[in-house]
């Protein structure tokens, strides 16, 4: 099966939907990498108009000029504007038609868990919500703003005349200047739903508008000025307004599954959304708060199933990473009382998996991965967790599948993409690993800018720095993530393996012989396995490392 098209110097991958070519990635729109995919799949044919834009346009009315300008932003990107690539022919169409093309086939790797595909063809409704933009005057509390989105995305999921485009999608459009025609053009959704949060005190303000994307009209808006512990009716109402609006019709059934609040008490939905933000920084400071932010959600509900799935979590990576003495039969049971709070919910399923991995119980950590991807497709915990457990078992090419997932289900996140470097490097896939390290670093810059006192960002973001050949700068992260936390081990772990990367051997494996006596199972596993480590295996103080692992 073809994973990338490779011509002239260029390379489409069509696992991670991005484009490159000899000096890197190259940016280019959702639609008109949908586009380029689909005139170099039909190489050398002549490819109508009307086909292109019923293939990439399906079941939205667009005119001939958002063809057009792709076509004239897919040549500004290839540097194609004597038409040598995409040749454009009098009254017929486009052809694309390279001096040299090669279709490069997928490794074969069994079993892959692999995602459900969206049908091409969908007469439903379309809808997109995208961010709603914090207006509480304080960075940190776009957790909140955040969460609501993501809820409301959640609960139009339900709905099934609806198609909903999926939050890791339309995050993407996150403090965009992009205008809602051309969205909906990308997205190929008719509907918009944007908004805004503005939380102070006990108080709330939610603003909220369905647009129509063809041409960009208000179809309905509302605000609403209410106490805080009013937000899942704020929810109810906007999601019942878009059911009357779009003219959806639900059996009582419909109703009652769509309207069901995460929990009853909106200071414990607070501490939940506060503390899953918190849980994705990962550093023990972090960790530890997250799980204070849990508990407290739960003592205020005490049936808060997420809550107790993100407990579990945090203990997890608590015992993992800081040899904390926590027992996996409690993190166990910890999942397992979500799971009887909430049947089938995809973060205890991911948790368990965690935990499994953790007593190196593979096919029961596997098992429960699944599990939670067929519950929840779109749940980064639940790709991120698989990946890991996938490094330590030596299965890289489904590790690199759901690492991947896991980075286009959370566009911020840095640490996937970094983490997914040295597993490209294992599978010998350099252009990807040089993609995913050039994104990688930057989304660390970004995290390292919003939390300078993380030193996670800086030793991930260094390890990427030193792939795309910035060592200085590479060393200078490093040195201020060591200065940030110089005893954390996973400050140490990654520090060794930068020093490996950029062939600083000695000062690696002294960061090796320091973190071993403390590090956890997999951790170890991971030892055995990392290829950023690869250079330092040959050495003889290497061995010292070796005694360590048993």
């Amino acid at each position: 099966m073809v994973t990338s098209i490779a011509f002239q110097g260029f390379a489409i991958d069509l696992e991670r939907h991005s484009l490159s070519g000899r000096s890197g990635a190259i940016d280019l729109r959702p639609k008109c990498f949908e586009v380029l995919r689909y005139l170099a799949e039909h190489a050398r044919r002549v490819l109508s108009k009307e086909e292109l834009l019923e293939a990439n346009w399906p079941n939205v009315t667009v005119t001939d000029e958002s063809l057009t300008r792709c076509i004239s932003d897919i040549r500004r990107a290839l540097a194609d504007e004597n038409q040598k690539i995409i040749r454009t022919i009098s009254r017929r169409g486009y052809l694309f038609d390279p001096i040299d093309l090669v279709f490069e086939p997928r490794e074969p790797a069994q079993p892959l868990h692999r995602l459900p595909t969206m049908p091409q063809q969908d007469n439903r409704q379309s809808i997109a919500v995208l961010p709603f933009a914090n207006q509480s005057g304080d960075p940190e509390q776009e957790y909140f703003s955040d969460g609501i989105a993501e809820d409301l995305t959640t609960e139009l999921s339900k709905l099934p005349g609806l198609r909903v485009i999926s939050r890791n999608t339309s995050f993407t459009y996150k403090k965009t200047t992009t205008g809602v025609r051309q969205i909906g053009i990308d997205l190929g959704v008719k509907f918009l739903l944007e908004g805004s949060v503005r939380k102070s005190g006990s108080r709330v303000r939610v603003t909220a508008e369905l647009v129509e994307t063809n041409g960009a009209s208000q179809i309905w808006a509302d605000r609403y000025d209410r106490d805080l512990v009013d937000i899942f009716v704020i929810q109810d109402e906007i999601t019942q307004a878009i059911v009357s609006q779009l003219r959806l019709r639900l059996v009582s059934e419909e109703q009652r599954l769509i309207f069901e609040a995460p929990t009853a008490n909106v200071e414990a939905y607070a501490y939940y959304l506060r503390g899953r933000e918190f849980l994705h920084r990962r550093s023990k400071p972090f960790l530890e708060l997250a799980r204070r932010m849990f508990n407290r959600a739960i003592e205020l509900d005490p049936n808060y199933a997420k809550a107790y799935a993100g407990i579990a979590d945090c203990d997890s990576f608590l015992r993992l990473h800081y040899s904390a003495d926590i027992d996996i039969d409690s993190i166990l049971a910890t999942s397992a009382k979500a799971l009887s709070l909430k049947s089938g919910l995809a973060e205890a399923y991911a948790s368990r998996g965690l935990a499994f991995s953790l007593q190196r119980k593979y096919a029961d950590a596997m098992a429960a991965f699944d599990e939670a991807i067929a519950a929840d497709p779109d749940l980064f915990e639940a790709h991120y967790f698989c990946a890991r457990a996938c490094v330590s078992q030596g299965r890289h090419a489904e590790a690199a599948h759901h690492f991947k997932r896991a980075a286009e289900i959370n566009p911020l996140d840095c640490q996937t993409l970094l983490v997914l470097t040295g597993v490209l490097r294992s599978l010998g896939r350099h252009a990807e690993m040089m993609s995913a390290a050039r994104e990688g670093v930057s989304r660390a810059e970004r995290e390292l800018s919003m939390h300078p006192e993380n030193p996670r960002p800086a030793y991930l973001g260094a390890i990427g720095l030193a792939i795309i050949g910035e060592v200085e700068r590479a060393r200078e992260w490093a040195s201020r993530a060591l200065v940030i936390d110089p005893t954390d081990v996973l400050t140490l772990y990654n520090g060794a393996c930068l020093y490996a990367t950029i062939g600083d051997h000695e000062r690696a494996i002294d960061l090796l012989l320091d973190v071993m006596p403390r590090a956890g199972k997999q951790t170890k596993d991971w030892v055995r396995h990392d290829s950023d480590l690869d250079p330092l295996r040959a050495l003889p103080r290497y061995q010292d490392v070796l005694k360590l692992l048993d």
